[in-house]
This record gives structure tokens, sequence and C-alpha cells, in this order.
């Protein structure tokens, strides 16, 4: 237990001899004091709850702590403690709440501070501090804090509530925390922070949180104040393990209860820790506040009327009265000291003065510095004694030293006091005089002295003597003897392996020294030795190695001087082949890839090293090869090996201790050579034959195969054609396109790799020839010629088709002729140059830039004689009708025939030859052509074509018909005037224009404007009543005739006009007029002139459909468009359903209807012999219906998706088409 200090203490330092009794004349129970030290680190002041911060006059005593004894009115769980739900952190402790806190100026943020308050445990409070916001930009930032450390933002909860509000009227921000049923270790100090960017303003409030006060006789102190684990269901109301480390729960305790409190009551205060460790109870100091808050227990001594008191304090070599009164004093007293009685002396003197016993204590020394009691019967009450030394004061200081090394130093100093207390200290650190320390510590009465036997540089310093009175110190310097050097260490060299010695001489002999290697220290070993013998230092090594070379330092100690040498450690040059693992010292690289071989070397020094390749120095600077040479090693380094790299290497090592030479074989293999392009020779349809040759240079590895890729010309996209390598030098590519041009190129490979490929082939395309041509057959024979016609191969191919070669031979002969020396492209060939009645077989074939189809050869031989064919006229169909041109339109007509020998073609004009200066007329073998540049009207009549051969004619009539423009109308005439209508009458034009009057253009124009407007157009009749006119105006009228060429030119009008008068009016009031309104009859009342007008029936223009132009049966060819046409008049306009055999057409996109005009018109895009059938057109409305039906033949061979199909090219299709077409018009 720590050295208590004096606590009844006088100010003037007198001990206090006197002791007031008790008011009620009672003694008073003894208050013990407990005295602890402070706890020893940072630790420990975390394990136990803060205690009050101590007064500044005692910040460098030990901490007194006083503990009342408990009774039956204080509750056990006054103290804070950390509670397991929610806690607050360590607050203020109790003690300091009752000590004033200064209060911090009003700041320039806060405008209202939390205050102080208490309240009970379980209730609520709140704390409100407010920050004004006129000069702020933004709001502040606030925290409030428990203690010093504890940000209670995240301990808000149902216990903790912080709430904040702004005021925009009064512009203050209000900032409250609210405690909700607060628990008793709430309480502490609480600090509230404002922040606002630069500027910061806290303050600080207490809250004291009281507990109504309950019985604690049934409290067990040492679940109370002993710490358990967090969570623990037996965790007393003082748990303070909430800062503790986890701990495992212990074992309950099977021991029988005590009383700790009627323990502590009988036991010292010197005994209070040893009984807490006893019993379990961990928190001491809590239990100290505990105890030291319960009121004391005032009980009633019959021996004494008072006690002693609970301390005394004297001076050393003073004197000290202690006093108790008795109450009895008969009772038979004793004095103990520390328990032993104490008998009456020169020192100790008792005294009686009436009922008091007094104990006199003179020249008090630090021996009477004890515990002390009185018994007085069976009571005892008992203090405690404290002496206080006096200072103790420098009577004679150190005095200076200055000395050398290995010498004695004793340093003396006189105190006022004979055996005082003293510490010697250098530098401001206490000399430590153990047993094995170099410093001695004696004392003669009041001299103390300090002895250092041998001195040392070490030694210098600041030396001093501290005594309770007073310090005196010295300086003491220690310098080294000078040195003197006999013989220094000399320059070495050694071989490898051989031992190494180095010896010099100093004085003084016995300085110690260390040994240096290249500035590292050396340090002796089972290979190195350091020997010191007086005057001499030694280093000897055993076996020297390279590492030993170097420059060696001794340095004597303490002394700036050192000894130095140069060893130089040599080694002859040595290459160190074995390590590369090569057979035959050969290395084998890969062309293109870097070299990088480091061969081992050694000699010391180290030595030159040359890289030789024949005659050729490999250097140091070189490019892409050199060689380098460093530490114990050198390397050859060619960073893109080529195959002129290989070859044999010499190194050559040379230094002063002689010379050595190696050689190193370097082998590069890469891959082959690209082989030479590819041939290709043969090409199929979808394949080829290619052939190469080897590369030139296999790389230094034997060639395993060859990979071989193709790809189109226009593309540069190559595709391998193998995955296993061939080993053979042709190879057939197949499965290529036909007509698609390809090259090719091969790839060799040997063990390194694969070659850059080979240059490509030649751009060879894979064609096929064509089918043979089809339907060969014989088109015409005469005396020395035969003519044959025969169309396209089915299969033509990519190659396409250049043309044909006809072949002819005589029946029974094999000699084949060609007729054509040059390609045809024509399906028509006339052999000539025959001979007249021989027999001749014929075949053709069809050419590409892949050669000559199979030959379509004739079934039959063909006798060469010209064979007499009756002359036919094929009139085209548009002209089996009348063939009608307008005026200056031209007209060119082709009139194909058929006769052989050459028919003789005449032509008549309504019987009468044709003039050739109108009309141009040019005749071919197969056909007749009629042109006229400039039609005319003159050009109209029926045109007889003749056809002769020998004996035999055929005749042909072609109708043409040149029309015009009709005349105008004639005599048109205003019949009758009557309401707003108007009968008009004419006659139809003179010149129809060569053309049926389809229709008139009725227009009208009023007198005042005359601007004429279009009644009506497109009108039929002769006559017609003109309608809605306008009462008052007055019209002329006038007429256009209308024919397929159009409106004339000019228009009739009438000669005179129509007045349209108002109803009432007299006719004589429109004498004037030439036609005028009036009515069938009328009377003249007398008042004036009234018209009665006759009532008319509008008439029913009302009809049902009635076709007037029926259709006509159709032939049509397939693939090419065709239309059926009809016309229909009905009123209202009818419904027009088109249906194909009694099925209506709907939405089929082959089909196009059309009506304008009551002409309906049905359009069968492209038709096949499918669309063939009976075609019906049926007009509906209101009235009724009709229908009108026709027959629509298809005609034709092929179709033309039939001869897509096949692979005919376009322009045969197209002149196939137009053949078969001209043939279908003939028949």
């Amino acid at each position: 237990m720590p050295e208590p200090t004096k606590k009844d203490e006088t100010p003037n330092g007198q001990p206090e001899e006197s002791v007031a009794p008790d008011s009620n004349g009672a003694l008073p129970l003894p208050e013990i004091s407990l005295e602890v030290s402070p706890p020893p680190d940072e630790d420990d002041a975390a394990a136990t709850t803060p205690s009050p911060t101590p007064q500044p006059e005692e910040a460098n005593t030990l901490k007194k702590l006083s503990i009342e004894l408990p009774n039956d009115s204080v509750p056990l769980p006054e103290m804070g403690r950390k509670d397991s739900v929610w806690s607050l952190g360590d607050g203020q402790a109790p003690e300091d709440l009752d000590k004033p806190i200064d209060t911090p100026p009003r700041s320039t943020l806060l405008i209202e501070s939390p205050q102080s308050a208490s309240m009970a445990v379980g209730g609520d409070i709140s704390f409100v501090a407010k920050v004004e916001a006129k000069d702020l930009l933004r709001k502040p930032t606030v925290k409030w804090f428990k203690g010093k450390w504890m940000d209670l933002a995240s301990k808000t909860g149902k216990h903790l509530q912080l709430k904040e509000t702004f005021d925009r009227q009064t512009k203050i921000h209000t900032f409250e925390m609210h405690i909700i049923k607060a628990k008793e270790n709430y309480a502490g100090n609480y600090r509230c922070e404002v922040t606002y960017k630069d500027k910061f303003d806290s303050c600080s409030f207490d809250l004291e949180v009281k507990e109504a006060e309950t019985g604690s006789q049934n409290i067990d102190i040492r679940s109370a104040f002993k710490r358990s684990s967090e969570g623990q269901e037996d965790a007393g109301e003082l748990d303070f393990s909430g800062l503790l480390k986890h701990r495992e729960p212990k074992q309950q305790d099977d021991a029988p209860d005590v009383d700790v409190w009627e323990i502590l009551k009988n036991a010292r205060p010197d005994q209070y820790e040893k009984i807490a460790f006893m019993y379990g109870i961990t928190d001491l100091r809590g239990l100290l506040r505990r105890m030291k808050k319960i009121p004391k227990e005032e009980k009633k001594s019959e021996a004494f009327a008072k006690k002693l008191e609970p301390a005394y304090q004297v001076d050393k070599g003073g004197k000290i009265r202690l006093v108790v009164d008795l109450a009895d004093p008969t009772v038979e007293l004793k004095w103990y000291k520390n328990g032993q009685e104490i008998r009456p002396s020169p020192k100790y003197i008792f005294e009686h003065k009436g009922t008091q016993r007094i104990m006199v204590i003179n020249n008090c020394s630090m021996n009477d510095d004890a515990a002390y009691s009185v018994a007085a019967g069976d009571e005892k009450c008992a203090t405690e004694l404290f002496v206080k030394e006096l200072p103790v004061k420098i009577v004679k200081g150190i005095e200076p030293v200055k000395t050398t090394v290995n010498e004695r130093i004793e340093l003396e100093c006189e105190v006022s006091e004979e055996g005082a207390q003293v510490k010697w200290m250098k530098n401001g650190v206490e000399v430590p005089t153990g047993v094995r320390s170099r410093y001695r510590v004696k004392s003669e009465g009041t001299k103390h002295f300090l002895v250092i036997d041998d001195a040392s540089r070490e030694d210098t310093g600041t030396y001093s003597l501290m005594a309770s009175g007073g310090t005196s110190e010295a300086h003491v310097k220690v310098d080294l003897k000078p040195l003197k050097i006999y013989q220094d260490l000399q320059d070495m060299t050694v071989k490898l392996g051989q031992p190494l010695k180095l010896h010099c001489e100093i004085y003084p002999g016995n300085v110690p020294g260390r040994w240096y290697r290249n500035g590292q220290l050396i340090q002796p070993n089972d290979r190195i030795t350091i020997i010191h013998r007086n005057k001499v230092h030694r280093l000897e090594i055993e076996a020297s190695s390279l590492h030993d070379a170097g420059d060696y330092t001794f340095v004597p100690e303490g002394y700036s001087q050192s000894l130095s040498a140069k060893i130089h450690i040599i080694d002859p040059p040595r290459v160190h082949l074995d390590s590369l693992n090569f057979p035959d010292n050969m290395v084998t690289i890969v062309a293109g890839n870097k070299l990088r071989l480091e061969i081992p070397i050694s000699g010391e020094p180290a030595p030159r090293v040359v890289w030789m390749k024949g005659e050729r120095v490999i250097l140091e600077s070189g490019h892409r090869v050199r060689a380098e040479t460093y530490g114990d090693q050198t390397s050859l380094t060619i960073d893109i090996t080529e195959r002129e790299d290989s070859g044999n290497y010499k190194i050559v090592l040379q230094n002063e201790a002689g010379e050595a030479t190696a050689s190193v074989k370097i082998k590069v293999v890469d891959i082959p050579d690209p082989p030479e392009a590819p041939l290709v020779p043969v090409v199929g349809g979808d394949w080829c034959s290619m052939t190469w040759e080897p590369p030139k240079y296999d790389g230094g590895s034997p060639i395993l195969g060859y990979f071989i890729e193709r790809k189109k010309k226009q593309s540069s996209r190559w595709m391998r054609l193998n995955f296993d390598l061939i080993k053979e030098t042709s190879f057939e590519p197949k499965k290529m396109i036909e007509g698609v041009p390809y090259e090719v190129r091969i790839f060799a490979v040997n063990a390194i790799g694969v070659s850059k490929p080979s240059e490509p082939s030649k751009a060879f395309t894979p064609l096929a020839v064509t089918s043979e041509p089809t339907m060969l057959v014989v088109d015409d024979v005469t005396d020395t010629t035969v003519t044959v016609k025969w169309r396209p191969p089915e299969t033509i191919g990519a190659a396409g088709l250049d043309g044909y070669i006809v072949e002819y031979c005589i029946e029974g002969a094999n000699d084949w002729v060609v007729s054509n020396t040059e390609l045809t492209e024509k399906t028509k060939y006339t052999i000539t140059g025959l001979t007249p009645g021989s027999k001749i077989l014929v075949r053709v074939r069809a050419i590409n830039a892949a050669g000559a189809s199979p030959p379509r050869t004739l079934q039959h031989s063909v006798l060469v004689k010209e064979v007499i064919e009756p002359p036919k006229i094929r009139v085209p169909r548009h002209l089996k009708q009348t063939y009608t041109r307008r005026v200056g339109e031209a007209v060119n007509l082709v009139v194909p025939f058929m006769g052989k020998p050459r028919p003789k073609v005449t032509w008549l004009k309504e019987g009468n030859p044709i003039e050739p200066t109108h009309v141009s007329i040019r005749n071919t073998d197969c056909d007749s052509i009629i042109f006229i540049r400039k039609a005319e009207r003159s050009h109209s009549g029926k045109y007889e074509m003749t056809v002769q051969v020998e004996n035999h004619v055929d005749t042909a009539i072609i109708d043409i018909q040149i029309v015009d423009l009709p005349g105008p109308p004639q005599c048109v005439t205003i019949e009758d005037v009557w309401g707003g209508n108007v009968a008009l009458v004419w006659t139809p034009p003179k010149d129809n224009g060569n053309s049926p009057i389809t229709g008139y253009t009725i227009q009208k124009a009023d007198k005042k404007t005359m601007e004429w407007f279009t009644c009506i157009e497109h009108y039929h009749r002769t006559c017609i009543t003109i309608t809605e006119l306008v009462v008052g105006n007055e019209y002329f009228f006038r007429m256009y005739s209308e024919n397929m060429c159009g409106l004339s030119e000019a228009a009739t009008q009438t000669k005179k006009s129509a007045l349209i008068v108002k109803e009432g009016i007299s006719p004589h009031d429109t004498a004037q007029h030439q036609y005028h309104a009036q009515p069938h009859s009328f009377t003249l009342p007398p008042t004036g002139m009234q018209m009665k007008t006759h009532e008319f029936n509008d008439r029913d223009f009302k009809e049902a459909p009635k076709f007037t132009q029926p259709l006509i049966n159709t032939f049509a060819i397939a693939g090419y468009n065709a239309t059926l046409n009809c016309s229909v008049r009905a009123n209202p306009r009818p419904k027009v359903i088109w249906m194909k055999n009694k099925i209506a057409i709907l939405d089929d996109p082959r089909y196009r209807m059309f009506s304008n005009q009551g002409v309906c018109t049905l359009e069968i895009r492209k038709p096949s012999p499918y669309d063939g059938g009976m075609y019906t057109c049926k007009a509906i409305n209101d009235l009724g219906e009709a229908q009108v039906d026709c027959k629509l033949e298809v005609k034709g061979g092929f179709t033309f998706y039939e001869l897509m199909q096949r692979g005919v090219p376009l322009h045969l299709i197209d002149k196939y088409m137009n053949e078969h077409k001209i043939v279908e018009q003939e028949k």
C-alpha cells in the first residue's frame, strides 16, 4: 500500500494537539481513510469510473478516497452505472456535481444555450439551443456530445431524440435534444457544438438524475460491485463492463453468502484492497465512492466521550500529543503502535488530566510514522500519524573534474544532515548503483561520494546530487590519451584460397578496436579470427575468397584516427560451360526468337572477355548481336536470330592471372522457304488439279507436309483446304463455284513451323461445257443449201455461251466438215456449197470457254433438193380488224408470210396499184413492210396483198382508216324557252373526221360578259334542254362535236339569244328579243297581265343495267398481259363484279379491274394456261342486273418462269417469246 499523506495539518505546518468533542457530547464513529495511488496507466484508468480531478496543490501527491460505512437508509444503486439497454457514456463523477462549472461567455452563433438541469429517474427532459441565421447562407452544423468524446447522433432511439426546426419569419434555427425515461447513468456533463464554415461555438451543461432512497439491507455488495459479462442475467446495477473486453461467464460460486459490509466495518483502511480482491469486488473505486455517500451510523460510545482524530501530522524532530476523553475515568487504558503495546519511556510520555488521557511522542522520526490505537476496556479507537521530514540542504557542492580515460574519478558533496537520503544524477538521469554498475556510492557522516574506478569517454557529462532541500552539480570531462602507431597495416595481394593475415601495433595497448572491410564491420567466425594482445591487433582469414578483397580499416575505439590497407585477391580466369547442360555445347534456337546465352565465368580481377565468330569480334555496342560481361558471367545476345547466325562462337578470357578459351556452337533453325507458285494444269466444273515443287530451303528441319489455301480472285479471304498435312506435291481442290475465278497457294511445314505462303497461282475459273443444243430441225432446203435451226442448250453454266459450230458429213462417210469458220451466235444457220441431190447429216455443238459441248445430230439425213411450199400470209391479229391511225401519224405494218421458193409479193389499193411516192413498200423472204411516214385521210382504204409462188397464190386484205378531228355541228337553234329552261336542237356535222361522232359539248355565255361555261360534255343526242338558268339573264349557246380524235376545232353558236324573264311580265315587254319565255296560255285581267304555266314532270332517267358492248372470246399468249373489255349503261351507277368460271375474283394480285364511263376492263397479268376459262362481267343496281360472258384461251409453250428455271439466258427467252407471239398471231 502506498505511503499516506498527512491530512489534518494547520496552515503553519504545526501539529494540532486539541480535538473538539461532538456537539451531542458523544464521540463520533471513526472516519476511515483509504489512501490509494492513482492508476498506473491509461488502461487501468479506462477500466474504472473516472475520479474527481485533484486540486492543483495535490497534483504531485497520492489520491485519497474516504469511505463511510453504509446504513439502512441509503440505497445501494446510488452510484451511476453503465446500463445494458442504452448508455450515454461516462459523465461527470458524482463528487464533481457540486463543484462550480465555469460558464463560457456568450458566443457569436448561439443566441440561446442549453442550461443545466436535474430530473428524477424515468422522467423526460429537453435541452434547447438556438442559432440566428440572418447572416448565415446555409444551415449550421450542430452536434451533441456526452462527456468529451461521445457523439449522441449515433445513440438516437427510444431514449434519445434529436430535433431541429427553422422559423422563416424570425430566421432562427432551433435544435432540441429530448431525453425520454432517463436512467441514472444519463447524469453527467453534456456539450453542444455549433459549426458554420470557419466559425465555431460550444456550450456545456450538466444533467443530474435523482433516485428515491430505498433500503439496502438486502443488497448483495459483491454482485453490485462485481464486473460481469455483457448481457449476463445477473449483471449488477453498477455494471461497468460496457467499455471492457468481452469475458467468458464464470461459474456461479456456491460458497455461502458473506456479509462484506460487516467485514469492511471491522477492517482497517489498509485492508480494503485485500478484502475486495478476496471477495471478487473489482470496482473498488465505485465501492469507495458509494460507501462515502452512505450516511454515517452514529453510535454512542460507552468508553470514550471523544475519540482520536482520524489522522495527525508532525514534522520530523518535533512532538505530537494524542488525546482521548474517557466517559469512565476508571477504565484501564492501553496505547498501541501498529498493534504493539506502547510502554512509557522518555520518547512516549503518558499524561492524565481529568477524563483526558494524553500520549506525548517526543523527537518524532520516520519510525514514528505508523498507525496508533487506544483501547479502553472492550472499545478501541485508532488514528494515523504522519511524520513530515525537514528538507536536507547542500553544505558543500561538487567540484568540476577533468581527467583522461582509465583514471579514477571521485565526486564529493556535503549535506546538512547525517544519514540523509540523496540521489546522484548524470545528465538528469539517476546514476545506477547496482552490483554490476561502474558507479559506487558511499557516505561518511554528512559527506556523500560518487566513485568511478576506470573512467571512459562515456563518463563525460554533468553530475548532480539531489537532496530534499537543494541540488549541487558539476561537469566531468574525460579525454582520450594520445594514440601512437608502432606498426601500420600493409597492402597485400593474395591468391584465391591462400590465408590472409593483417597485423598492426598501437599505443595505448589496452585500447580495443574494430575491423572494417569496405566500411562493413567484420565479426569473428569460424573462418575469421580477430586477436588483441596488448599493443598488437591481428586479423587472420584461413582461406581467402573473392569477397575478402577490398579496403580494410582498423579503428581504435574512441579515436578518430584509423589504420587502413588494400587487399587484392587474384584468381585465373575460367569458363564454366558445364552449367549450360547442352550436348556437345550446341545451342539450338528458332529463327526470329531472341537468344540470350549466359555463361558463368570466374577470375579475379574480373577478366577481359572477347566473343568471336570466326575472325569477327562481337562488340558490346552491337545493335542486333552484342556481347555483354558483368559480374561473374558473360552473355551473348542476339535480339532476332537469323539463319546466318549459325556457327561456332569462341570466348576468350584474360586477366593478370592467366588466360582461358572456350567455344559454343549455335544452330539457328527456321521455318522453310515458301514453295514456288503452284501450277493448275487441269480445270473442271467444280474442281482443278494442282502441282508444286518443294521449297529450296527446308529451314534446317525436314519438310513434314503442306497446307493448301484458296480464295476467290476478287476476295482477300483465304480458306484452308486441308487440316491434315499433305505429304505429296499434288492436290485436287473440289467444291468450287463454277464460273468464279480462283487462286491457290501453298504453305510448307517443318518441325519449327509453317512457312510463308507461296505466290498465288495464276487465276483459273472452274468451268463446264454446256449441254448439247436442243430441238435441232431442218428449216429450209434448196438445191445447194440446207438451213437448220435449234434451241439453246438446257444447261449453259457459268461460262456462258460463246456460239455454235455447225458440222455436216455426207451420208455413209465419217468425215465431219465444219461449215462455219467463225462461231455463230444465232440458232439458225445455212450450209452452203452443197451438191444437189446428195444426202447429208448435220450436227451442232455449243462452244464456251470450257470447250465444245456434246453434239446434237439430226436423226435423219437431209436430201439436198429444193421443195416447193405453197405461200401463206400470216396476218397479225391487230391487222385483222380495221387499223386506225390519226392524221399525221406514221404507219408501219409488217405482214409475215411463208412460201418456197421466195414468193412474189404485190400490193393493190381499191384494186389499183399503190403509188410509191405516197406509200413505201419493202419485201423480204419472209415478210412485207408497208410504211407511211405521215398519214393523210386519203391513205384510208382497203389494201390487198398478194403472195405468189409459181401457180400458188395467197391473198389478204388490210383495212386502214386515217381519222381526223370532226367539223362543228350544223344549224344550232333555240327551239323553246320556258321558266329557267332552254331547249336546243342541232344537226350532226358534215365532216365526221372519218370516224363516228362520239358526242357533243354544249357551252353557255351570258350576254353581259360573254364568258363561256361548259354545261355538259360527251352528250350523244342532237337535242338537249339546258336547265337552271338565271332569271333575268340573256344567254347565247355554242356546241362542239367530238370523235375518237377529240373535239372539233370550231364551234357552232346560236344566232339568237334566249332571255329568261320573270313570271307576270307581259310578252310585249320583251318584244325586242327573238326568243323569250312565253306561257302556252295567258289572260289579261283588268288589273294587269297574268301568266299561267303548265306543270312538267321530270323525266325518270333510271335504267336497269344493259351491256352495250359484250365480251368477246379472246386468245392470249402465256406470259403476256391480256385484257377483257365491255361497256354497260345503267342509272344509278351499277356495281361491277368479275367472275372466272362462276367464281368471283376478289383480291387477286394477278387481276386488275377498271371502270371508266361505263367501260369495264379486266387485265390479266402474264397469264398461264391455268388462267384460261369462262370469264363473266356482272353489273348490278337497284333496278336489276345483267351479265356477259366470254371464253379466254391461253396458248404458249414454256412459260417465262419455266424458262428461267431451266437457266435459259434472258436474251434467248425474249427472242423465244417474240417468235412465239408472231406464230400465234399468224394462226
